[in-house]
């Protein structure tokens, strides 16, 4: 019996979410057929079968967030790695918690505990409040405990009141949509962001009249080459001159060491919108290239990134990141920091504002800038330069068309 674990996907990924089995019990498959596709952290990947056989117990379930190293799924290949008939149901363990059997070299028998349906970071999690875990009632799939249940028992004394039977937690009129795959993983991450680093946002205007106005004279050469030439890789562009000049912006911190990494490359992760959630691809090297080669990049990216065929490389490596909410409107947002980047920008509408110029009052394209930034890392007053000069790259014509091409 070929025992199929978790894969190591790489990138430091410690665990993936199920999203969707594309086998069944008793099914047969054959070598390098498509198991299931599992959520991760950073895209969604599909396992391949590394045997020929039928399938025999699948042991997690849809919904179920696993380990690294974890057994998913059984593979009865045979003596000659030919299909074979499934196993009795009596030959294997129920599906329901199987999946969260201890590992063999654990020592000691079977306790109440490990008959409870919780991932083994959630059971270290209980462990380390006090809380006994047995008696937390499970709001994840088929009962399964999760962090949030743990904490909310570590706030009422260890324990949560089960709702009586037959009657869902809530009020009538309500309806309860699980936390899982992107946004699971979305919340996740920001919350470790805004719990892991010293926040503060900086705002500032930019007169938009110029970039507008180049904008509109490229737009026929852009189409000529197929791309539609928006404001999110000019802005890229301007992004540039300003990491290079004021490096701490383009950094992160390594805790461990106690050292700020400056990196030296200019890896421009894109928060993109779909309709399952937040994910950032990456622009690599965006200083080596021309706005153009950007402008079409962001377009394949955005396309892979709303029909969930990113790859890990598309989402590895960036060093800052932009998210512009031009398109959906507001004055300005507070954005929270791609962890473990140090800062990142907000990008909003563009409106015609009245402004002063040499004592006049004209009417301007303007836009707001936010730049949230690790205040471990950068002071104010650094992260307010570093936001003037992008604002000097956007309102000088010359510095920006020498960025562009």
């Amino acid at each position: 019996m070929f025992q199929l674990k978790l894969p190591d996907i790489g990138e430091g990924i410690a665990e993936g979410e199920i999203l969707k089995w594309l086998v069944k019990e008793g099914e047969g498959v054959k070598e390098e057929q498509p198991l299931v596709e599992v959520m991760t952290d950073k895209v969604n990947v599909q396992i391949p079968s590394p045997k020929t056989g039928t399938v025999a117990k699948i042991l997690a379930k849809e919904g179920e967030s696993v380990k690294v190293g974890q057994v998913i799924l059984e593979i009865d290949s045979g003596p000659d790695g030919e299909p074979v008939g499934p196993k009795r149901a009596s030959s294997a363990s129920s599906p329901s918690t199987a999946a969260f059997r201890p590992s063999q070299g654990q020592p000691g028998a079977a306790t109440a505990a490990e008959g409870v349906l919780a991932t083994p970071a959630t059971r270290k999690l209980a462990r380390e409040m006090g809380v006994d875990i047995t008696k937390v009632r499970g709001s994840g799939s088929v009962g399964r405990i999760t962090d949030d249940d743990v904490k909310k028992a570590a706030g009422q004394g260890g324990s949560i009141t089960a709702p009586a039977a037959g009657h869902p937690a809530g009020r009538p009129n309500e309806e309860r949509v699980p936390v899982r795959g992107l946004r699971k993983i979305v919340a996740e991450r920001m919350t470790r962001s805004i719990h892991t680093t010293a926040q503060v946002t900086h705002v500032d205007e930019a007169d938009m009249t110029e970039l507008v106005l180049l904008r509109e004279a490229f737009k026929g050469s852009a189409e000529k080459r197929g791309v539609k030439l928006t404001f999110l890789p000019l802005m890229l562009k301007a992004v540039v001159p300003a990491l290079k000049e004021f490096p701490y912006v383009n950094a992160s911190l390594d805790e461990a060491a106690g050292e700020i990494v400056l990196k030296k490359s200019y890896n421009i992760g894109i928060a993109t919108d779909t309709e399952n959630g937040l994910v950032v691809p990456v622009v690599k090297d965006a200083d080596k290239k021309d706005v153009f080669e950007i402008a079409a990049e962001i377009q394949q990216l955005a396309t892979k990134a709303r029909s969930g065929q990113l790859t890990l490389d598309d989402v590895h490596g960036s060093t800052f990141t932009i998210t512009n909410q031009g398109s959906v409107g507001g004055l300005f947002a507070t954005p929270i920091i791609n962890y473990p980047e140090s800062a990142i920008l907000g990008t909003h509408k563009i409106s015609k504002r009245p402004v002063v110029r040499e004592g006049k009052i004209e009417v301007r394209d303007v836009m707001y800038l936010s730049l949230s930034f690790d205040h471990r890392i950068l002071d104010g007053a650094y992260a307010a330069r570093f936001v003037n000069k992008v604002i000097s790259v956007i309102q000088d014509p010359k510095l920006l068309l020498a960025e562009i091409l």
